[in-house]
């Protein structure tokens, strides 16, 4: 019997292998019983991405909830997740589910909670599904006909990107985004938000738009390696193109480049969010930030006067605070950002379009924003490398950082550690590197900030010599 167990982020697993239409049902009818438990009238937003086979395994889950007694509300059509948590905040159903895999691989698919506030479910509550999740289904799924079930009511088709579309036309100047002299790119890597951004911004330059379950062998994560052609796309521009935007498979995730075809990390793209929000829109509120990210961003915090709160690694951990107080942004290193005004959640295609009425707004160029950034912060560079280990040499490595053998790497002595969620080390000048473990393979991650990116790649090659050695 497969044991079917919710990450950081949701249930995932290779299609066909382990996620199969039977182990999918056994997620839905845990959840049923859960969402039993807590009301007697329960319903759900469902929706899938562009991965393969979606629209079955919506359509299985859609008919399961609906025999049960769920009401579902069913995207037609790939969605993303933030179409998704916005759908089922706005619809005020029981929970918001999305059938994604994020930025894995093709191979594989997956299954997020959201709850009604619109974000992540909380992790006590996912936990509680999971442990209502049964050994094995009976569920005759062929005898179950989704037309009976919509001439029912218990299933009802539901327009999850014109919603969205909506939402952002009432929270953005988008006539003068549309308008402006500036011109824009968006590469949606093959993922759910691509239509959404066709409806937006019909006249800007598009990549990677069209439909492509395998997405053309790359794992849909905005970072760099997996962006080549759209740096390069901006590049060949020659400065036609101002900014490109680029969203994971799910579209809750951003990816940036500048006018050079060069990529804007999410430690930037946090701080000029903050800038914005604060000296534009006027308002404030916390900044809870994942531990990966720079302590630049503490230093802005500080700047404005701020409160700031540094967690553990996954958004669930920035979700909850920002159900519980006045946060004005809660940021991840892997491209995850919420910002006050929208919903409790990720969303990549509202990052972006905040970055681009900046710009309009402001009539300057992103280099010329990031420069005003490093004004009040300094400049800085990040860099970060995985190392593929054996697991006994990464479980030596965590071990020495637990004991504290490292207190410098080379000629760099360390004058700082925190240890919220790995190691961050801190010497002269500003830099810091930081190691962390992978809690599902045999990787380490190795992080580090710097004035230049030539400096952040030295912190690097001295501690993988350090760790190498001892």
């Amino acid at each position: 019997m497969y044991k079917i167990k919710f990450g950081t982020d949701g249930w995932r697993a290779i299609i066909a292998k382990e996620y199969t239409v039977d182990n999918l049902l056994r997620v839905v009818l845990g959840t049923t019983a859960w969402l039993k438990q807590r009301t007697g009238s329960p319903s759900v937003i469902l929706g899938h991405d562009c991965r393969f086979a979606g629209e079955l395994f919506a359509e299985c889950a859609a008919k399961v909830f609906a025999a049960n007694g769920v009401k579902v509300y069913l995207a037609k059509g790939p969605v993303s997740t933030p179409m998704v948590s916005l759908g089922a905040f706005k619809q005020k159903t029981s929970l918001g589910i999305i059938l994604t895999a994020s930025h894995n691989p093709p191979s594989y698919a997956g299954f997020k909670l959201k709850g009604s506030f619109g974000g992540p479910l909380l992790p006590k509550e996912i936990q509680e599904v999971e442990d209502l999740i049964p050994d094995n289904n009976n569920v005759d799924i062929d005898s179950l006909q989704l037309e009976d079930f919509i001439q029912s009511g218990m299933v009802e088709y539901i327009d999850l990107e014109m919603m969205y579309v909506n939402h952002v036309e009432e929270n953005f100047d988008m006539e003068a985004i549309r308008n402006s002299n500036m011109n824009f790119a968006f590469d949606a890597m093959y993922g759910s938000a691509q239509d959404v951004m066709r409806r937006l911004m019909p006249d800007i330059d598009f990549l990677h738009c069209e439909h492509n379950p395998g997405f053309n062998g790359t794992p849909p994560e905005p970072i760099h390696r997996n962006l080549q052609e759209f740096s390069d796309l901006i590049k060949l521009s020659d400065g036609e193109i101002d900014c490109g935007l680029a969203t994971d498979g799910d579209g809750d995730r951003i990816g940036l480049y500048n006018s050079k075809g060069v990529f804007i990390d999410s430690h930037h793209i946090v701080l000029l969010l903050i800038k914005y929000l604060v000296e534009e829109k006027k308002q404030n509120g916390k900044v809870v930030i994942s531990f990966s990210l720079s302590p630049k961003i503490q230093k802005m915090c500080e700047h404005y006067g701020l409160d700031y709160e540094v967690v553990k690694i996954g958004f669930k951990h920035i979700a909850g605070i920002m159900l519980e107080e006045d946060v004005l942004l809660g940021g991840e290193e892997s491209g995850g950002i919420a910002i006050k005004g929208h919903i409790p959640e990720r969303d990549g295609i509202w990052m972006g379009l905040v970055i681009w009425e900046y710009m309009v707004k402001s009539g300057k160029t992103l280099d010329e924003l990031i420069e005003e950034v490093y004004k009040i912060v300094g400049a800085f560079k990040y860099e970060r490398i995985d190392l593929h280990l054996k697991e006994e040499d990464k479980l030596r490595i965590v071990a020495n950082c637990e004991k504290g053998v490292y207190t410098s790497f080379g000629d760099l002595e360390v004058r700082k550690v925190e240890t919220v969620d790995g190691y961050k080390y801190f010497f002269d000048n500003d830099e810091w590197v930081m190691i962390r473990a992978s809690g599902t393979e045999p990787v380490l991650r190795t992080y580090a900030g710097a004035e230049t990116n030539e400096a952040a790649f030295k912190l690097l090659e001295k501690t993988h010599q350090t760790i190498n050695k001892k």
